[in-house]
Order: structure tokens, then sequence, then C-alpha cells
């Protein structure tokens, strides 16, 4: 069952690679006491993702920061060296944390993974944003298949 408007994000850890090597996060600290965009993709450097969906969140990053919210998130089912360096070759440093959920244990707990095994790309995320204050989901977009409209930095700053 997927997560909801009004549930508490579900317990999990991700990776982001820091220069220090990989660093591990609970999604319980990291939402706690904070308003969080969070957009997920099927995959880093894959067409849409690559040319559209990160891309529009680093443009507007400023303007969604202004709305009040403390930290912008990218998460895909990769690996935290493969987001790190999505994260370089986009400019999102410092303004968008790239998590990796390696083994899609989170997005699974949210209900909302995809199987792209017929692509050869085995289970990965489905493309979706969602606002989260204090750990609880206000609000969720999650695409139809092949679409990308609600999920885009345009929609959420129309939800802040």
């Amino acid at each position: 069952m997927a997560i909801k408007v009004g549930d508490k994000v579900p317990s999990a850890t991700l990776v982001r690679a820091t220069q220090d090597g990989p660093q591990k996060i609970s999604t319980d600290e990291y939402f706690k006491g904070r308003k969080v965009v969070l957009f997920s993709v099927p995959g880093a450097f894959t067409p849409t993702c690559d040319a559209k969906h990160l891309p529009g969140f680093v443009e507007k990053a400023g303007d969604i920061r202004a709305k009040g919210v403390d930290a912008i998130a990218c998460l895909a089912v990769n690996d935290a060296f493969v987001m790190k360096a999505w994260g370089a070759s986009q400019k999102a440093d410092g303004k968008v944390d790239m998590l990796a959920d390696g083994n899609a244990e989170f997005t699974k707990a949210l209900g909302l993974e995809l199987d792209a095994s017929g692509f050869g790309m085995g289970t990965r995320g489905q493309r979706f944003s969602m606002v989260v204050e204090d750990g609880v989901v206000k609000q969720l977009n999650v695409e139809e298949g092949g679409e990308f409209k609600v999920s885009s930095a345009e929609h959420v700053l129309t939800q802040l």
C-alpha cells in the first residue's frame, strides 16, 4: 500500500557519498523538525530525469527554499557514487541533496517501487514528489507511467 498525505515517512536508511566516503542517513533524522521537498526519479542519468527533473529542482532551489523549505532531496534507486556523480554533473551541490536508496528499501517502504526489469533496470522508484513536514507527508504527487507533470519543481512550487 502506497504512502498517502498525512502518513509518517517510514524509517529507513539512505546513503549519500561524501568526501569521506559513503554516509548513512536515517530518514527519521533527515526529516525530523524540517520541511523537506523530496522527489524521486527512476534513475540517475536517464533521459527525463537528467534533462528535466533534477535540472528543474536545481534551477528552482532558491525559489523553493524561499517558501520555507529547509532541504530539497533527490531520491533514486542507484548507489551513492552514481548519485554523487550525477549531482556534480548537474551542479546540484549545495542545492539538492542526492540520496541513494541502492536496495530500494525506502522506496519499497513508501509503496512506490517500479518494476523496470523490462528495461534492464530491475526495481526502481516511481517518479514522484512530496512535501514532508517534520516527518509527515503534506503533499504527494505521483506521476502516471511515462509522465512528467505533477512531480516537477514548478508544480511543487504551487503547493508551497
